[in-house]
């Protein structure tokens, strides 16, 4: 009986193990609204953002190689600031999704930095915030507009 007790003991502790070692590698999307909505957020819980990069926001910062721009889902705006090298396909309008953190003054602080690769993908997250905000019918209906000409 206590051959029993000690083994589930044991399955029981290297359960626990895995499920914080789980929890320690998961990073949940936010979107701009939920961000804002969700704020403060603990600045070492790792995250990802996603959606539209807003037009004429894209800056250098003084430092000389930190880029700063604003992410939108057009409800709410995010600012993002990242320190390397954009994708090739990273531009003003198209949809982002970037991991990163939450700095102490509600900056996103990103690590990486991905682009959408053609005019009809956009990473799911980033899709289903701007259906939640309404936006995603003018996306549709310039692309629909772009394939018939």
């Amino acid at each position: 009986m206590y051959i029993i007790g000690a083994v589930l003991l044991a399955v029981a502790g290297a359960a626990a193990l895995a499920l914080t070692a789980f929890e320690d590698s998961v990073v949940f999307f936010f979107s701009p609204s939920e961000i804002v909505e969700k704020s403060p957020i603990d600045p070492d819980q790792r995250l990802r953002i996603g959606g539209l990069v807003e037009e004429g926001t894209v800056t250098k910062l003084q430092d000389g190689k930190t880029i700063a721009f604003v992410v939108t889902d057009m409800a709410q705006s995010v600012t993002v600031a990242y320190s390397g090298i954009l994708p090739d396909l990273f531009r003003e309008g198209q949809g982002i999704v970037a991991e990163g953190h939450m700095n102490a003054n509600g900056m996103f602080v990103a690590s990486e930095v991905l682009a959408k690769h053609d005019e009809n993908y956009m990473p799911p997250e980033v899709a289903e915030s701007l259906k939640k905000s309404g936006y995603w019918e003018e996306i549709e209906a310039k692309n629909a507009k772009k394939m018939r000409n």
